[in-house]
């Protein structure tokens, strides 16, 4: 065989083609006789077969699309992450999506892009104050902290785990410059309500949207209401990647900025492969350099570089599909698992922020302070009998020893923060769990609170 038949000639593209193609197939083979889903699918056991409070679901088209990008070599973000930029913001129908390594890299992102010097005035400064929860995950304050801003904490209600308008209303002060709030567990905040006070007080508003991918409030899709929203890709999301994120806004000097700071910093805006966009790479001044310097190493924020890679784009595009199936699982599971629960003694169970529909990310439990048990005998029973529980993440990070020597403000009491780090855990309703494993969760918990009774 020649050279120029190994790299190039239409044989051997036909030869390569024909290899692809068997090795797929057989990939899809190898994907029908595994365990797709563990801890969601094949015989079960109860007490023995885990039940999973997460998971990704993957079919044999995920796995044929990962492996066909590894099989072309596609290890640096390309083609596949371009394309599910596009394919994810049009769900959105937003101006621009920024794919990122994780979740927490696309809320470090978010914060950030408001510190840029391209916002003039408007831009956050070290000292400037950011409205949160208590209740939350560590990563929507974590880049506030991080940026030199003041975390405002205000309270959470009881049980839609959800902060008000009025409580973020209290909460403005003099500082205050912006609001940066979670969807908790997938079940909207009211965020039309809070973007409009967000307006009034010429706030930005970041919604960390990355447990609620395809909920809606008053029918418009969570994400699209703030002034930038994040994503996560991580397996106990929406969809998976392994690991990745996403920062959404259809503000076009934000995504710039957005895209800069991903990128190293770096002012440059070719994509991958490209060399002049701008058709004047050679022809800047900025800065003190000499004129001339190459655009593509001149750099206007002082960046990181989180981008993802094309495998993991490559895994999201083929999940990507699958979305709205997956958000209706997620809600069956979760309307089934509330009519198993209904009466319970002893607990408070979830409840929907009105005008919502969310696409649930688990299902909370709260054991009343009253109640004859506590959350750890009942965790304990559950987990006993293999299903697998989570704390409401930090529960109160005010109270936990990475926040308690930074500056932070509190706003009224954080008496609901503190009820969810004592009483309050939840349980799975991602795709992966069937009808059988949803009602052995519900069985479990009435047989723990009958024998408590």
């Amino acid at each position: 065989m020649t050279e120029t038949l190994v790299t190039g000639s239409p044989e051997a593209k036909q030869e390569r083609a024909a290899a692809k193609a068997r090795i797929l197939e057989q990939v899809r083979d190898y994907h029908a006789h595994g365990d797709q889903h563990g801890g969601g699918s094949g015989a079960f056991v109860p007490g023995e077969t885990e039940v999973w409070p997460s998971g990704a679901v993957f079919d044999a088209e995920d796995r044929a699309a990962l492996v066909e990008a590894a099989l072309e070599m596609r290890i640096a973000s390309g083609v596949s992450s371009r394309r599910f930029e596009r394919d994810f913001a049009r769900y959105f129908k937003l101006r621009k999506a920024h794919l990122a390594n994780s979740g927490s890299s696309a809320n470090l992102l978010a914060l950030s892009a408001f510190t840029s010097h391209l916002l003039e005035d408007r831009r956050l400064r070290p000292g400037d104050e950011v409205i949160t929860v208590a209740a939350g995950f560590p990563t929507t304050v974590n880049p506030i902290i991080q940026n030199g801003l003041v975390p405002v904490f205000v309270d959470v209600d009881i049980p839609t785990y959800n902060t008000t308008p009025e409580r973020v209303a209290a909460a403005i002060g003099p500082r205050t410059r912006a609001i940066m709030i979670a969807h908790a567990l997938g079940n909207p905040f009211a965020v039309e309500e809070i973007a409009a006070l967000a307006e009034e007080h010429d706030l930005f508003l970041i919604e960390d949207n990355c447990d609620a991918v395809g909920s809606t409030y008053r029918g418009k899709l969570t994400g699209t209401f703030g002034d930038i929203a994040t994503t996560s890709f991580y397996p106990a999301h929406h969809i998976a990647m392994g690991e990745g994120g996403c920062v959404l806004t259809s503000n076009l000097s934000l995504a710039r900025i957005v895209e800069s700071l991903r990128d190293w910093g770096r002012d440059c805006w070719c994509e991958p492969g490209e060399n002049n966009r701008c058709f004047k790479r050679f022809d800047y001044q900025m800065g003190t350099l000499p004129h001339g310097y190459d655009h593509k190493y001149i750099f206007s924020h002082v960046g990181y570089n989180l981008k993802a890679t094309d495998l993991q784009a490559a895994l999201g595009l083929s999940q990507l599909r699958r979305l709205d199936a997956f958000g209706d699982a997620r809600r069956a599971n979760w309307r089934r698992l509330r009519e198993g629960l209904d009466g319970v003694p002893g607990l408070i169970l979830p409840e929907a922020t009105p005008d919502s529909d969310p696409s649930w990310f688990g299902f909370a439990l709260t054991v009343r302070p009253e109640a004859r048990f506590t959350r750890k005998e009942l965790v304990d029973f559950l987990e006993a009998r293999k299903i697998g529980t989570r704390r409401f993440f930090a529960g109160n990070l005010t109270r936990h020893p990475a926040y308690q020597d930074r500056p932070h403000r509190v706003v009224g009491s954080l008496v609901n923060s503190d009820l969810v780090a004592e009483h309050t855990f939840w349980v799975g309703v991602y795709p992966g769990l069937d009808e059988q494993r949803v009602d052995w969760i519900a069985e479990s918990v009435r047989d723990f609170a009958a024998k408590k009774s």
